[in-house]
C-alpha cells in the first residue's frame, strides 16, 4: 500500500508518518528532507538560491541519500545541517523553483517504484507526486498549535514563531509550482486537539478499512 500525506509546516505530519510507517513494516519518504538536502548541496557549492538556473543545474548533479535518520549529499552527511539556520532560510527559494520540483518529483516517485509501498509525506504528494496514492491524507493543525509545539521542542517566542509559520503557510499556497493544498480525494486529519497516538491510531484505521 502507498499513503500520501501533505499538510502544512509542525502539523506534526512527519512524526506521523514515520509512527504509521513502523507499525505497517514499510519504508518511509520525508520529502521535505529532500528539499532540505538539495538546498544543503546548493549552499555547499556556494550557489545563490535565487539564481535559478545554477540552482537546476546543481540539483541535476546532485547525489541525494535520504534515510529515516540519516541524510548524505554528494557523500557528505548533511543530517544536522539540513535543519539549521542557513538551509532553513533558503529551502523555500529552492523548493519554488518548478524545474528542481520536476526533479525531485522524478526521484520520489522512483523510490515509491523501488519499493512497491511506503509512506511518503511533503506537502504536493496526494496533488503532484502520487495522485494515485491508495490512501491520500492531509495532515493539519491551526498555526497557533503548531507553533506552541515548536516552541516546546526548540524555544523561542510563540507569537514570532506563529507568525514564521502563517507566511511559510503564504509561501507554499501560493507558490507558482506544486503549492500546498489540499486534494479533492484527501481525508482531512486536525490535530490541533488530537495526540501523536490518536492520529496514528485513527489513520491505521482507515489502512484496514
Amino acid at each position: 500500500m502507498i499513503i500520501a500525506i501533505d499538510g502544512p509546516a509542525g502539523a506534526g505530519k512527519s512524526t506521523v508518518a514515520r509512527r504509521v510507517a513502523d507499525e505497517l513494516g514499510v519504508d518511509y519518504l520525508d520529502t521535505g528532507a529532500m528539499y532540505r538536502a538539495a538546498t544543503f548541496g546548493v549552499l555547499a557549492r556556494e550557489i545563490d538560491p535565487a539564481d535559478a538556473h545554477a540552482v537546476i543545474k546543481v540539483c541535476g548533479q546532485l547525489e541525494l541519500d535520504v534515510g529515516v535518520d540519516r541524510v548524505v549529499v554528494d557523500g557528505v552527511d548533511a543530517t544536522s545541517a539540513i535543519r539549521g539556520p542557513k538551509v532553513t532560510s533558503a529551502v523555500s527559494s529552492v523548493a519554488a523553483n518548478p524545474q528542481v520540483r520536476s526533479i525531485l518529483v522524478e526521484l520520489q516517485r522512483a523510490w515509491v517504484r523501488n519499493r512497491g509501498a511506503g509512506v511518503v509525506e511533503g506537502r504536493d504528494i496526494t496533488t503532484v507526486v502520487l495522485p494515485d496514492a491508495d490512501l491520500k491524507l492531509f495532515v493539519t493543525a491551526s498555526p497557533r498549535v503548531r507553533a506552541e509545539r515548536r516552541v516546546a521542542e526548540s524555544g523561542g517566542d510563540v507569537d514570532a514563531v506563529e507568525a514564521s509559520i502563517a507566511e511559510r503557510d503564504r509561501r507554499d499556497e501560493t507558490r507558482e509550482a506544486s503549492p500546498l493544498s489540499i486534494s479533492s480525494e484527501a481525508v482531512v486529519i486536525d490535530t490541533s486537539e488530537m495526540s501523536i497516538d490518536d492520529v496514528v491510531a485513527d489513520i491505521l484505521l482507515r489502512v484496514q478499512g
